[in-house]
């Protein structure tokens, strides 16, 4: 198990440190899962998220390079600028989703899942070779730390002088934050307010960073979170985890990713396929479930079923700390995506009722919605 290097802050906070994409990490510390997500909700909290993977693009044919390899038109990028993306296989299945930075004009940087990273790395390498482009994997060098939550502006701004207030959403700058270098990006992974900090430096810089948030968010009633939060935090947004909502097997059509994935912007790896089942259309979709038992959480691989026959599977499930009830995703029928159709879902013996509702779980359609 390699170590980030926020690894002894994790201990000395009470961690429970658990393997994840070949890295220890925090699940969650001494408080639980359920503060550190409502903390997330309602005020700031910081996540060590140092396990994900950077590459770095440079080349005169960069951008052509980027739009080969991933869905979304990575031509609309200027510099300061990043966006939500996937790249698919020949087949149209989904090797990873990703963010796509644009550096500079000919520099870009791809931030992939932690545990796709040498699968993710050795794709993108295998297909440079035809471009005139620079690639490498700069991901052992890179602290990340995500600050997310209504706070987390009140929390960063005074340890920098960039006007985080003026960062639109996806978009970064590249500044400096406690003293140290960095790219702080209006990004995250919660459907929150908040920032990612992508950073070199030793354990002593990374000591250094993580110390001056804490202290600067303790009145605004920070809490560190683990991993258990951010899964219920992009559970209730309907994100989409790799490896469980997405992978190989499914396409961006079918995991309601169409919104990123640009057909009309030119050629890229798996354009056909996918033309091809847009022209056909898709025969599952992947949807939002709640379950009508307070007792039943649904889990990853459990079946779903309409009137005794199987269609589909669950592929995310959790109890929403939010809403206060079991939440999850699933691959159904195209003809049982609509919300409100009803089915059950099966674990061995034990049944329940679920129905399907629209993403996002949180808000609920009638509450205003938070910062994005």
């Amino acid at each position: 198990m390699q170590r980030t290097r926020f690894y002894h802050l994790h201990q000395q906070l009470g961690a429970k440190l658990v393997p994840f994409a070949g890295f220890e990490m925090p699940l969650h510390y001494r408080n639980g899962i359920i503060a550190e997500h409502r903390a997330v909700r309602t005020r700031v909290g910081i996540f060590d998220v140092s396990h994900m993977g950077e590459f770095e693009i440079r080349g005169r044919r960069a951008l052509e390079f980027v739009q080969y390899v991933t869905v979304n038109d990575a031509s609309k990028l200027s510099p300061g600028k990043a966006q939500y993306s996937a790249m698919c296989t020949d087949t149209g299945g989904i090797v990873d989703d990703l963010l796509v930075y644009r550096l500079e004009e000919d520099e870009f940087m791809l931030v992939v899942n932690g545990a796709c990273e040498q699968k993710d790395w050795q794709w993108v390498a295998s297909h440079a070779s035809a471009f005139d482009v620079t690639v490498e994997n700069v991901s052992q060098q890179i602290n990340l730390l995500a600050v997310q939550g209504p706070q987390s502006l009140a929390t960063l701004q005074p340890l920098t002088s960039e006007d985080l207030g003026g960062l639109a959403y996806y978009s970064f700058a590249d500044g400096h934050l406690a003293g140290v270098p960095m790219i702080i990006s209006r990004t995250g992974y919660t459907g929150e307010l908040g920032f990612e900090l992508y950073f070199r430096g030793d354990e002593a810089v990374a000591e250094r960073v993580w110390n001056a948030i804490l202290e600067s968010g303790a009145s605004h009633g920070i809490e560190p979170a683990g991993l258990g939060a951010r899964d219920t935090l992009r559970l209730e947004k309907g994100y989409s985890l790799y490896g469980n909502d997405i992978d190989e097997t499914t396409s961006p059509l079918e995991a309601g990713l169409g919104w990123i994935t640009k057909l009309q912007k030119g050629e890229f790896i798996g354009r056909g396929a996918l033309l091809e089942q847009k022209e056909r259309g898709v025969e599952r979709r992947l949807v939002g479930f709640i379950v009508e038992s307070e007792r039943f959480i649904p889990r990853h691989g459990y079946t779903i079923v309409q009137d005794g026959r199987t269609v589909g599977h669950v592929t995310s499930g959790s109890i929403s700390p939010s809403l206060g009830v079991p939440i999850g995703m699933g691959y159904v029928q195209v003809s049982l995506a609509e919300p409100g159709t009803r089915f059950e879902i099966v674990a061995g013996t034990r049944t329940s009722r679920a129905h399907v509702v629209k993403l996002p779980f949180y808000p609920p359609p009638s509450s205003a919605s938070p910062a994005a």
